[in-house]
């Protein structure tokens, strides 16, 4: 069945180099396009389109009021395009909050050069789009509709702060909570980080599939909603309790062992080799270097995303005495990742995701 595609951008170019990128594939085919919000949810309304492309900045309506406009009155998948900055980055996690399944990052410099690295990607994403289980996304729905007619303003949500956090210990750890998600994981990873407690007894890894210049925004969202510290991953970190560190974007991250004043400590070290599975960071790049040193002791968790990565990783860490907890499928935005360890005989728990950061609790 041939995916039906509204592209909307305020710039002409982008429209048909986005619309010949997607119309080149003979299961997509882009409906129409519009320059701005306004046009765009009248579009959506009219035509009902499977999946949306929408521009973060453009005129009359921006991206986030217009998809806050389609999540409450028409529920679509959409996938948003965001520059590669700090104010991007922005953007696009709160476009998360209002119901944005993906995002694609827009071409930098020479069009022609990147543009041909991200076809692949768009296509791509835009067949995992359509497959998403929007009701499983929890959109803020009422909370951000706006009007069709009335230019409105971006204004940046305010993040919900935890009170209280402990001060951060300096205590090595041989516990290892390792997570990996992908589309949907921003949303699911909200829902798991900032429950689990100030006193947690294990150190916390993170791969979350993104591209570079997103994933310092998506740290310090967490971290503000968070009693644990929570940060991008650098290279050379300490492996501690009580602080999450984020793989970040394209960016492989392993753990490695390193002699320090006499004794074995663990470490962060970060490289750029190739993808796997056509991703960098990469969860399996991350599991198998964790089951090795942390053996019994690291517990996996995979939570939405589309493909097997991380598969191949809690399969290694499983033969070394670890334990794994599947998303369930009933909350996954695309239940693939975790479908990938289920399917294998792998998990120990298979968990809704409102119930994961309990169940780690437990566990750990």
């Amino acid at each position: 069945m041939t995916i039906r595609v509204l592209v909307v951008d305020d710039s002409a170019l982008m429209r048909k180099i986005i619309s010949d990128i997607l119309n080149s594939d003979p299961d997509i085919k882009v409906i129409d396009t519009a320059r701005n919000g306004q046009i765009a949810v009248e579009k959506v309304e009219q035509l009902r389109p499977d999946v949306i492309t929408l521009d973060h900045e453009m005129p009359v309506l921006d991206g986030l009021h217009a998809l806050g406009y389609i999540m409450s009155e028409c529920p679509t998948p959409v996938i948003m395009l965001s520059a590669a900055d700090e104010k991007g980055a922005e953007l696009t996690l709160n476009a998360f909050e209002y119901g944005a399944v993906d995002f694609i990052q827009k071409p930098s410099g020479t069009i022609s050069r990147d543009i041909e690295q991200m076809a692949q990607e768009i296509r791509s994403k835009v067949k995992i789009a359509a497959k998403a289980q929007l009701r499983n996304l929890n959109f803020m729905g009422e909370h951000v509709k706006c009007s069709k007619t009335r230019e409105t303003r971006y204004e940046k949500q305010k993040p919900i702060t935890n009170t209280f956090r402990s001060t951060p210990r300096r205590v090595m750890t041989k516990k290892i909570l390792a997570i990996g998600s992908s589309t949907g994981g921003p949303r699911a990873l909200e829902q798991v980080i900032p429950k689990l407690p100030h006193d947690l007894r294990a150190a916390v890894l993170v791969v979350q599939h993104m591209p570079a210049g997103f994933t310092a925004s998506l740290a310090q969202r967490l971290n503000s909603q968070s009693s644990l510290e929570v940060r991008e991953a650098k290279d050379g970190d300490l492996i501690r309790e009580g602080v999450v560190l984020i793989a970040p974007g394209d960016h492989h991250m392993e753990v490695t062992q390193k002699t320090v004043d006499g004794r074995t400590v663990e470490v962060i070290s970060l490289n750029k080799e190739p993808r796997e599975l056509g991703v960098r960071p990469c969860v399996n790049v991350l599991f198998r270097t964790l089951a090795p040193i942390y053996g019994a002791n690291v517990l996996s968790v995979i939570l939405t995303g589309m493909g097997t990565d991380g598969a191949e990783g809690v399969e290694l860490i499983k033969k070394a005495g670890g334990k794994a907890i599947a998303e369930d499928e009933r909350s996954c935005v695309v239940y693939g990742m975790p479908k990938a360890i289920v399917d294998r005989g792998l998990a120990d728990s298979i968990v809704p995701l409102e119930m994961i950061a309990a169940k780690i609790q437990q566990l750990i």
